[in-house]
């Protein structure tokens, strides 16, 4: 090899390929229609869902300051957290990854003084290090959801999920299951036996596995209490019978308890909703502190949307449930365009806006004639209006 041939090679491996003006950073991509248009009207569909249960709409903005947003509940996500210099004030401020503690620090703040029960709804993008599930390569990533502030009642937890199952049934997403879990009760449990912390670590880890054999090899003397709450788990009814009957410490089991009477809430509410329950599950952001809930479509792995109890900013109790728009939709069928009408360069504007009061998607047009229907074509108009005439485009 020629030594020019040799440095043509090595330019071409340190070198930055051309930058197309359609490349975006990695987990970033545009929407385009119909997609776009699907997620804005299910997003739209959502938000309606929960303003009918008076939950009322919020917007909390896309960046705050570091000190701010990472405090509290949002100390969990500074892994998650991009950061970046506000030139202003010389500060650091973050791309929210979440938007629940935003809400979290609302609640404490501004809206202090707001009647309890609050009750608030949000939609928004968030921005994520990593992607936030195993199978999404997406860092950009919709929001949808909403928070019951103020209350800490099993019928609290069950009116945030039942809520969430009227929401996923008007958007027509069927065979759902709600994943019911309580992450404090293992490390409650542990803590009150008195676990030294290297046992502790080995029996999390071996439960996060569902391993039986590493919890009997280093549960100790909680060994059989740890493998029954392994084995309480399953289809709701099953799961909350075992977890009745499994002799707990009182701490430990006054947590137990509050997880089986959410569920009995939530079944009187939703007599035909497909439930399970796994008492040693971890899943959840790290802020959560009681019941936690995941939305899964039968066979399918990607989440459809997560949430659960967790405390204000002022230690207020709150629970919430928050959709994943980005995942939601690929089980729905694509929103429908609006019917479109052609307006030729004579149309008569009266008619066009009733027309579009009728639902109807009016394209100006500037010609007229013949050429006015080749271009109705052309632009996939099934209607041609021409003065206040609306004809079928043949």
């Amino acid at each position: 090899m020629t030594g020019r041939a040799g440095n043509a090679i090595a330019r071409c491996m340190t070198e930055d390929l051309p930058f197309g003006p359609a490349l975006l950073p990695a987990g970033f991509v545009d929407l385009l229609t119909p997609d776009a248009r699907t997620e804005a009207q299910g997003v739209a569909a959502l938000m309606d869902v929960f303003a009918s249960h008076g939950y009322d709409r919020v917007r909390p903005p896309l960046m705050e300051f570091e000190e701010t947003y990472l405090a509290g509940t949002g100390a969990a996500l500074a892994e998650q957290s991009f950061r970046v210099m506000d030139p202003d004030s010389r500060r650091m401020m973050v791309l929210r990854p979440d938007i629940t503690p935003q809400i979290a620090r609302m609640a404490a703040t501004r809206a202090r003084g707001v009647v309890r029960p609050l009750r608030v709804s949000y939609a928004g993008t968030c921005v994520v290090v990593a992607p936030v599930a195993a199978e999404e390569s997406g860092r950009e990533v919709m929001q949808a959801g909403m928070e019951l502030i103020g209350l800490d009642t099993p019928e609290a937890d069950a009116e945030v999920m039942s809520v969430g199952a009227e929401a996923l049934s008007r958007l027509g997403v069927r065979d759902v299951s709600f994943d019911l879990t309580m992450p404090p009760l293992v490390p409650a449990l542990l803590e009150e036996a008195g676990l030294p912390d290297a046992q502790r670590t080995k029996v999390l880890r071996a439960l996060d596995r569902k391993d039986a054999a590493a919890v009997a090899e280093h549960g100790g003397a909680l060994a059989s209490t740890l493998i029954a709450l392994l084995e309480a788990s399953g289809p709701a009814e099953y799961a909350v019978a075992q977890l009745a009957q499994i002799t707990l410490l009182p701490g430990a089991r006054a947590i137990a308890d509050r997880l089986i009477d959410t569920v009995a809430a939530l079944r009187e509410r939703c007599p035909d909703l497909r439930m399970t329950v796994d008492p040693v599950e971890f899943r959840g952001w790290k802020y959560h502190t009681g019941v936690c809930v995941t939305l899964f479509a039968v066979g399918r792995s990607e989440e459809l949307g997560r949430g659960g109890r967790y405390l204000c900013n002022d230690d207020e109790p709150a629970c919430g449930l928050t959709f994943r728009p980005n995942v939601l939709f690929r089980l729905t069928p694509p929103a429908p365009a609006r019917p479109r009408v052609y307006l030729a360069q004579d149309a008569d504007q009266a008619e066009a806006a009733r027309l579009r009061q009728q639902g109807y998607a009016t394209i100006g047009g500037f010609t007229t004639g013949a050429q006015a229907l080749e271009d109705a074509r052309r632009l996939g108009c099934a209607h041609i209006l021409s003065g206040a005439t609306c004809a079928a485009v043949s």
